[in-house]
């Protein structure tokens, strides 16, 4: 199954489940800042996840116990790729030149940058 956005408040939900491994509704509220919202709220984004195929639960009586199905990494990897084709054209060099211009990188950051390409080179070498 293709992975889908998420919503803020799914995306949320996620973070906390990715942190937990598992959770009934209750655990992830206590895990919300204030001010949390209703459980219904929580319980209703949690049924939306399930039915996008991010999450499924076990149940043990009454209580369902919910867990990721689609990984941390592997949602990073698309949210990435659509920002990278939305906003950079594909370009690594147009995400760079974005960042070191937008948070104004100084000489330091620029360094550690040259470092991480120079040590991503040899590994690759």
């Amino acid at each position: 199954m293709p992975i889908k956005e998420l919503t803020k408040a799914e995306e949320q939900v996620m973070q906390i489940l990715w942190q937990l491994s598992e959770a009934i509704v209750k655990d992830i509220i206590e895990k919300m800042p204030d001010p949390k919202p209703a459980y219904n709220t929580v319980s209703t984004v949690v049924r939306v996840l399930e039915g996008k195929g991010f999450i499924d639960h076990k149940a043990y009586g009454n209580s369902y116990v919910y867990f990721p199905l689609v990984e941390e990494t592997e949602y990073k990897k698309f949210t990435f790729d659509k920002m990278m084709m939305n906003y950079f054209s594909n370009s690594y060099q147009s995400l760079v030149s974005f960042i070191a211009d937008e948070k104004k990188l100084g000489l330091k950051e620029l360094d550690e940058l040259t470092a991480l390409i120079d040590n991503l080179k040899n590994k690759k070498s």
